[in-house]
């Protein structure tokens, strides 16, 4: 079976890295993935699992794909004619497979998706079945445009049941549920920095995306700083700082830095080195606890079975959460509802109150769980 995996940003972000491996493990499926930095693919090893794509060809004066985009464009009327030129390596390759994975989890959640919407359009154009796959999205988006394109899909894998309740009620009868593919990512063991006191480590992660949604200037870094503060004083474990996206644009080790500068003389903090989701996985599950701003930094910790506290902004937090535990309080704390300095600290004092509780829930529900999720490949059936 032959799948094409769009859209992707690139691995530099170890979340979609995470979802491009677990996905083609999954589907056992021959994959090429069309990528907008294919260098970051490359440098963490992807090509040894699939073929890696540009997704777009540049768009040079004078040449015949230019001349032929601006006579449809201005002669035609076909508004989406640069668009179309713009991402024709996938549009043009598109029928040499047998499915369309749209794998970019909850792309539908940042703004209206229009290049997504493009690409459903061409792909299914040329009968092209796609598949939107382990995705969440926000209930309050599901209407109009959106609700159009997600009647396209020839299945819907919704990674957790707020999602998917939200599309059933609102008439979608292609959808289904199963766990994020990247529950069944594998571990890498790798050599721990010196430091790092293995199950005895709180591992800690923040992005820039939660700076940037917080309720008061500020809070989310003092909240940070006030619990590592709190454990180095209360505490004997160490502190492990995870970057899990590492775009210029979008980088968790300018505030990951930050903080190691701070505590650094304390002799209690180590900053992991940027590698791949893998290996982000072997170190996060060495940890005794963790808390993540990355939807993936917590799923490499949820399932290997460590208590995790997650700073959310939307629904996927909340849903996995959920899913797994019953319910979201203490697990997810909405980033938006921070409003004082030390929620932080009374989270995590909840968590370390709880962990032999936690770890026992985990040996029950996490196999079973991780199995549900490499059945997803199963909807591939019969489509």
């Amino acid at each position: 079976m032959k799948i094409l995996l769009y859209p992707h940003g690139g691995s530099g972000n170890h979340g979609c890295e995470a979802i491009v491996r677990s996905t083609v493990h999954i589907t056992h499926s021959d994959a090429t993935l069309y990528s907008t930095r294919v260098e970051e693919d490359f440098r963490y090893g992807l090509s040894d699992i699939c073929n890696l794509r540009e997704d777009t060809s540049p768009l040079n004066y004078f040449t015949l794909r230019f001349v032929s985009a601006w006579f449809r464009n201005h002669l035609l009327g076909d508004t989406f004619a640069f668009d179309k030129a713009l991402y024709s390596p996938e549009i043009s390759s598109c029928c040499n497979y047998d499915y369309a994975f749209s794998i970019g989890g909850d792309n539908y959640c940042y703004g209206i998706p229009h290049f997504i919407y493009l690409l459903n359009r061409e792909f299914r154009k040329r009968n092209v079945k796609t598949i939107l796959w382990g995705c969440s999205v926000d209930p309050d988006l599901i209407h109009g445009e959106l609700l159009d394109d997600l009647k396209g899909y020839v299945r819907i894998v919704a990674r957790e049941s707020i999602t998917y309740s939200s599309m059933v009620s609102n008439g979608l009868t292609n959808v289904c549920l199963f766990p994020d593919p990247a529950f069944t990512l594998d571990s890498k063991d790798v050599d721990l920095p010196l430091g790092f006191k293995e199950n005895d480590t709180v591992g800690i992660n923040v992005s820039p995306l939660i700076i940037e949604r917080e309720y008061k200037k500020g809070m989310i870094m003092n909240n940070y700083y006030n619990l590592i503060d709190y454990i180095i004083h209360n505490t004997k474990m160490q502190v492990a700082l995870i970057p899990h996206v590492v775009w210029d644009h979008n980088d968790d080790r300018e505030p990951l830095s930050r903080l190691f500068s701070f505590f650094e003389k304390t002799g209690r903090i180590i900053m992991i080195e940027d590698q791949s989701c893998e290996a982000l996985k072997g170190i996060i599950a060495r940890c005794r606890f963790m808390v993540a701003a990355r939807t993936h930094a917590s799923i490499a910790a949820y399932s290997t079975q460590v208590p995790t506290l997650v700073l959310g902004y939307s629904v996927k937090s909340r849903g996995i959460a959920q899913d797994l535990f019953g319910s979201d309080d203490h697990y997810v704390i909405p980033v938006q509802s921070i409003n004082n300095p030390n929620v932080l600290i009374d989270e995590f004092r909840w968590l370390m109150d709880h962990e032999i509780e936690i770890r026992n829930h985990y040996s029950f529900i996490m196999p079973s769980y991780v199995e549900w999720a490499w059945q997803a490949g199963e909807i591939l059936t019969g489509i």
